[in-house]
């Protein structure tokens, strides 16, 4: 039996999405189904069971939950303008402590999203090095929560026996819920339809307008790694997941116009005032640990990835 939180969010249900494809639908799916659209995420798909994840919680405490074999555990807040401190602390690291003491306890596998924001301006890099992790130095709340719990798993000792995943730029289908945190490509889709883009203008010398760069990955690569990972229990530790390759937000750009075969048009906008201080110019992950691991780590090319998408957009579909 597989427990999957954010079972109903983006990743979570394009997790279920691909465990459906392998022939696995022994699966208690946890989330959180409020008044956005994300419960279309689970349409179609096929589970065991679904809990909201208070009650979830209350469940594995009080012995309610047979063992699971494993636990994949992606339910959090993600928003990055998200500053309540006490509900990011309760739902992105106490909930992931009681969850990784239960799987240790349990003897199940633990596979956890951290997140990229970890890794706050890029000063110290994007090395996965587990010695690394305490000088990184996140630029919001919601990445210092996340940064939390990547400590909280070092000073437990229990980097050999749980799975951490520093998500980079995910996109795809399923994040039509996300509003301001939805991908660059599922925001900006209709304004390319219609001829034209806006991107944030630079704000640092050493990058021209549009050449912020971000490490784009698709989300069906991201969910086929993950799945690798729950095959192979034994491949521990906290690692990048992203593709390995920067890319600009004008290739971004580019690669969105020529799904639609349409010539690129595009215009740079001030960036609102309070994003300024903290936006990441840059970030690529270095994914030498995970493909150490045995880890097939290949990923589609942007242009291949954002080609695919465009499919499903066109269409309002999901996976």
């Amino acid at each position: 039996m597989i427990v999957l939180t954010g079972g109903a969010g983006f990743i979570g249900s394009c997790f279920l999405w691909k465990l459906n494809s392998e022939g696995i639908d022994d699966v208690i799916v946890v989330d959180d189904l409020d008044d956005t659209d994300k419960w279309k995420n689970l349409s179609g798909k096929k589970f065991k069971e679904y809990i909201q994840k208070d009650e979830f919680i209350r469940m594995v405490e009080a012995g309610k939950i047979k063992k699971p074999e494993h636990i994949i555990h992606m339910g959090a807040c993600s928003s990055t303008t998200c500053t309540d401190g006490e509900y990011l602390i309760k739902n992105n690291y106490e909930y992931s402590k009681v969850l990784a003491k239960w799987a240790v306890e349990k003897k199940a596998s633990y596979i956890y999203a951290s997140s990229a924001a970890t890794y706050g301006a890029g000063g110290e890099g994007y090395d996965d090095d587990p010695q690394k992790i305490i000088s990184l130095r996140p630029l919001n709340m919601y990445g210092y929560s996340k940064q939390l719990f990547d400590l909280w798993i070092m000073r437990n000792c229990l980097a050999d026996k749980v799975t951490g995943l520093k998500f980079f730029n995910v996109f795809g289908p399923n994040e039509y819920h996300k509003g301001e945190m939805m991908s660059v490509v599922c925001k900006k889709f209709n304004e390319v339809k219609n001829g034209n883009i806006a991107l944030f203008k630079s704000y640092k010398n050493e990058y021209a307008d549009g050449e912020q760069k971000r490490d784009f990955i698709y989300i069906k690569d991201a969910v086929r790694i993950m799945y690798e990972l729950l095959c192979h229990p034994d491949r521990t530790g906290i690692f990048n997941l992203g593709t390995g390759k920067a890319r600009s937000w004008n290739d971004l750009a580019r690669a969105m116009f020529s799904s639609m075969g349409k010539q690129p048009d595009i215009k740079y906008v001030d960036m609102p005032e309070e994003l300024r201080t903290r936006y990441q110019y840059f970030t690529q992950a270095k994914m030498d640990r995970l493909k150490n691991t045995g880890c097939d780590t290949t990923c589609l090319s942007l242009e291949e990835a954002v080609a695919d998408y465009g499919d499903y957009l066109r269409e309002g579909a999901r996976l």
